[in-house]
C-alpha cells in the first residue's frame, strides 16, 4: 500500500504575530510538499516550498477562482491536505477553504500547541 503524502497548505496574512504558528509547523514536521499562500503583506516571511502570491483585495469569488487555478497545478492530487489557517482573516480563509474543497481535496486542520503539532 502506498503511503499518503503529507502536503501542507498554509495561509500567511498581514497578522505577523501569528506567523510563528506556520514557522513551527514547517520546522516540527517532515512535509513532502509545502504550499504557502501569501498576501501582499506577507512578503517578509521567508519563501519555503511553493509560493502562491495573491491579491486579497479582490472580491471573494474572484479570489477563490484564482486560488483554484493556482492550487490545482501545485498539489499532487492526493485526496487530503493538511491546512493551517492560523494566519489571515475570514475572507482569506473562506476563499482558501472553498478553493481546496472545489478542487476537490479534503482538508485536515493542523496547529502547533504546547504538545507539539496537533491535527484537529
Amino acid at each position: 500500500m502506498q503511503q499518503k503524502m503529507m502536503e501542507l497548505v498554509a495561509f500567511l496574512g498581514s497578522d505577523k504575530e501569528n506567523w510563528g504558528q506556520i514557522t513551527a509547523l514547517l520546522k516540527r514536521m517532515k512535509w513532502d510538499r509545502v504550499v504557502l499562500v501569501k498576501n501582499k503583506d506577507a512578503s517578509e516571511f521567508p519563501d519555503y516550498g511553493t509560493i502562491i502570491k495573491i491579491n486579497t483585495e479582490k472580491p471573494l469569488l474572484e479570489l477563490k477562482d484564482e486560488l483554484i487555478n493556482e492550487l490545482k497545478e501545485k498539489l499532487t492530487g492526493d485526496l487530503e491536505v493538511i491546512l493551517s489557517i492560523a494566519s489571515g482573516n475570514g475572507k482569506e480563509h473562506m476563499a482558501l477553504i472553498s478553493a481546496l474543497l472545489a478542487i476537490p481535496v479534503g482538508i485536515r486542520l493542523a496547529a502547533f500547541t504546547r504538545n507539539g503539532v496537533q491535527f484537529l
